[in-house]
């Protein structure tokens, strides 16, 4: 069998191998430990006020998966950075978007519907004064953010509906924004 003919069997909907997902949720919904995946990035200061965080793997189900990225991050020249690289914040909104992203594709690949165009646009204010310990009644990051979705597909408006309703209620990041996450720190010197 041809490479062409084995792709021309599979069910592919917006790049994603559907049989492939629907078997995953299979595995999970009979073996619960096969779910839990675990995330590490290690961020190491390169100077002024740019760091590189470095991805080596994550596991999922108990197994260790390799992979490698590195991500450079720097602050604006007005924030005492080079302006080299995107900063903190600019990463936080494209993970938000980029979680919601796949959110969106997932769930119109399980439900058929093919994807013509999907942007998602976020933005929200940070007060400087917050960050900077001016004053200890300002928060010191953002209070909401705020996003648009523009999709076209094959879908139809209702469709869509349901699917961001659903892509709101699963999304990891949108939790993660959304809800208080539990931060532990340990403190080595030297």
């Amino acid at each position: 069998m041809n490479s062409n003919a084995r792709t021309n069997e599979l069910n592919i909907v917006n790049g994603l191998n559907v049989d492939d997902l629907f078997a995953l949720i299979e595995v999970i919904k009979g073996d619960a430990s096969k779910a839990t995946t675990s995330w590490r990035v290690a961020t190491t200061w390169q100077g002024q006020t740019r760091t590189r965080a470095e991805v080596e793997g994550f596991s999922i189900g108990g197994q260790d998966v390799s992979r490698r990225f590195t991500i450079d991050i720097d602050e604006p020249c007005e924030l005492g950075g080079s302006n080299k690289f995107a900063n903190p914040q600019e990463h936080l909104i494209a993970a938000l978007n980029s979680c919601i992203t796949v959110g969106y594709v997932a769930q119109c690949a399980v439900r058929g519907i093919t994807l013509e165009s999907l942007e998602i646009e976020t933005e929200g204010e940070i007060d400087l004064r917050g960050f900077l310990g001016i004053d200890p009644q300002v928060a010191n990051g953002y209070e909401s953010l705020r996003y648009t979705v523009r999709v076209k597909g094959s879908g139809t408006k209702q469709q869509f509906a349901e699917i961001h309703d659903a892509v709101m209620a699963t999304s990891p990041n949108v939790y993660n924004l959304a809800n208080a996450v539990a931060l532990k720190s340990t403190l080595l010197v030297g």
